[in-house]
């Protein structure tokens, strides 16, 4: 029974692989239509199939044997053999399907129709006018090399063959450090550079040192690897390696990567620069510690000065101990981390790092001074991957959710909201994998679950992203209407996004729902109505005498930038002093604490609404 169902899975019908549009073009071909005539046998058993590239000598004679064109010296050409890749490059039909019938070194005449060459309907290949296109031709070809091509560019003007495989999956990228033997033809065969003894050629990825096609395809590499890389002239420019290019329709360059070192510009601007000096163990990126983990490090820190002054060195300063902490919880500078969390155990790297990343927002070491440059040499020593909660029951995970919301809460009041979110957030991602046996549990689950989005609400407030912080709220008052805190902190982030109304709909449903809330939302109802009366005041002032204008003096009237305007004095004080009204994320008051500065015409809108209806132009539109 077993056997007949897996023959029955055997005669299912299988998906009809897309037709190309070679495919559909072969359809053409009729009887007579293509003859070949082998001239001499090639070698070997396989033949050439889509996706090989095929190097070979074409010679185009008319039926009385004049040569109409050829690649070859003896025939007029530039003795360059032409380079294909079956199924990506344009080709005419009779060599689309002629060329695959071959074997390597195998010389073919073929006898083709004029719509096997140029005269096909819709033939991609151009020719010159002068060309005999509704002739009967024959072409020579001699089948020199094919083997399996990685296109390096769509235009098929970078190709590369691998000769040896390389070892690992990293190739070198921009900033790289690199050292490779390469030498290098032309398309004709002329050795034109050799550098394969000595010390292995040296250059910099992403600075013009080597020509821009060799540079693309060094870049699909991997260490230890041996390739071909066919570079044709657009995409060969002069560079310290070959100073000179003029006359070359393309290059052939033999490379060994013999190694490459890793370079990494951390921010994109120069300023944070990661070198690896020492190679680590397993493979990059799998093998960092990119998520939270308890890292153990070595490191000499120094400052960017003629001296290299040291100011700290764990082998020396810390009775030879390593330093351990805890990624993601702010414990170190932040280039400092950001660095290491690209290490692999065994690594060793050198950080250059500016003072914004380094410890002008951290703990500063009594012999650094204020805007120091500094450069960290450190050696990942290992590290632990966080507490796997699979198998827990639910009190040792709620345990653990403890945890990371009470490291959240400090990293909350250290003022690192970025931090103090991924927290929350990560306790949220696990808790999609929690499912609550009893009633009890189910209770003590929600309540932490509201907790942790109301202070992802929080994190988003202090960051000024007042439209997530609502979202966050929203997903507390989807499953629970009548939550208070959720009501409160959503309108506090309505009314930092200028919303008033939304604002003050919350404040107002916080009454209704809960008395004890009352003193809260009345509160949030005076500064609200302030706000109002501020943003509302200070349009006012702004279009004051706007309507006034004959036509052709609108132009003329006041433009405030923007970008520069915010939140008058007195409203921004009574936003600092609001500040000061609770420390923890949880907290009703704290949400009000240090609401995003945002320009006033954000907070304008609601209010420029009215006015605008107030003087009867309703369809007025600010653009």
């Amino acid at each position: 029974m077993a056997v007949e169902e897996h023959a029955e899975q055997n005669y299912l019908p299988k998906k009809k692989k897309s037709e190309s549009d070679d495919d559909k073009r072969r359809k053409k071909i009729v009887p007579g239509s293509l003859m070949k005539a082998l001239m001499r046998p090639g070698g070997g058993e396989s033949y050439p199939s889509d996706g090989d590239q095929v190097i070979y000598h074409c010679t185009v004679r008319t039926l009385d044997g004049v040569v109409v064109e050829s690649t070859r010296l003896e025939n007029g050409g530039k003795g360059i053999p032409i380079r294909h890749v079956l199924g990506k490059s344009k080709m005419i039909l009779g060599l689309l399907e002629g060329i695959s019938t071959m074997l390597k070194g195998e010389v073919a005449m073929f006898k083709m129709k004029p719509e096997m060459h140029y005269a096909e309907e819709d033939c991609p290949v151009p020719v010159p006018s002068s060309f005999p296109k509704e002739d009967e031709l024959h072409f020579d070809i001699e089948l020199i090399d094919f083997s399996k091509a990685k296109v390096v560019c769509d235009d098929l003007g970078v190709l590369k063959k691998v000769i040896d495989e390389g070892q690992g999956w990293e190739s070198p990228r921009e900033a790289y450090e690199v050292k490779a033997w390469i030498s290098a033809k032309t398309g004709d065969g002329k050795f034109i550079l050799s550098h394969t003894e000595g010390e292995p050629y040296f250059f910099t990825f992403g600075k013009s040192e080597v020509p821009k096609g060799l540079e693309m395809g060094i870049g699909t590499m991997a260490r230890k690897e041996k390739a071909v890389i066919y570079v044709t002239n657009q995409y060969l420019n002069p560079s310290p390696l070959l100073p000179v290019i003029e006359g070359y329709e393309e290059v052939h360059f033999e490379v060994e990567l013999v190694h490459f070192i890793q370079v990494r510009d951390m921010l994109g601007d120069g300023r944070l620069i990661k070198r690896r000096l020492q190679d680590g163990k397993g493979e990059f990126p799998m093998d960092c510690p990119l998520h939270d983990s308890l890292l153990k490090v070595h490191y000499k820190g120094m400052l960017l000065n003629k001296e290299k002054t040291v100011f700290y060195e764990t082998r020396v300063e810390n009775q030879g101990e390593p330093l351990e902490f805890s990624s993601g919880e702010g414990m170190v500078p932040e280039g400092f981390e950001m660095c290491v969390r690209l290490m692999l155990p065994g690594e060793i790297a050198l950080v250059t790092c500016p003072p914004d990343y380094a410890y002008d927002k951290f703990s500063r070491p009594p012999n650094v001074p204020e805007g120091a440059h500094v450069q960290w040499e450190i050696e990942l020593l290992g590290f632990e991957m966080p507490k796997d909660w699979t198998g827990l029951n639910f009190q040792s995970i709620m345990d653990e959710a403890e945890k990371i919301r009470v490291t959240g809460n400090r990293l909350f009041k250290e003022g690192k909201f970025e931090l103090a979110k991924a927290k929350y957030e990560k306790v949220l991602r696990e808790f999609n994998h929690v499912n609550p046996q009893t009633d009890e549990e189910g209770k003590v689950f929600i309540e932490a679950r509201n907790s942790l989005h109301l202070n992802v609400a929080a994190c988003f407030l202090k960051m000024g992203e007042c439209r997530k912080s609502i979202e966050a709220c929203n997903k507390v008052l989807d499953a629970t209407p009548v939550h208070v805190k959720a009501l409160y902190r959503r309108g506090m982030a309505y009314m930092a996004a200028g919303d008033f109304e939304e604002a003050r709909s919350n404040f107002q449903m916080m009454i209704k729902i809960d008395k004890s809330s009352e003193p809260d939302a009345t509160a949030a109802l005076a500064k609200l109505k302030k706000q109002e009366q501020e943003v509302e005041s200070k349009a006012r002032k702004q279009f004051k005498g706007l309507f006034d204008k004959k036509p052709g003096e609108i132009a003329e009237a006041q433009v405030v930038d923007r970008a520069g305007d915010e939140i008058t004095g007195e409203n921004q004080k009574n936003s600092e002093e609001s500040s000061s009204e609770g420390d923890e994320p949880q907290d009703f008051h704290e949400a009000a604490a240090g609401e995003p500065r945002i320009g006033w015409f954000y907070n304008l809108w609601p209010t420029g609404r009215r006015l605008f209806s107030a003087l009867g132009l309703q369809r007025c539109t600010i653009l």
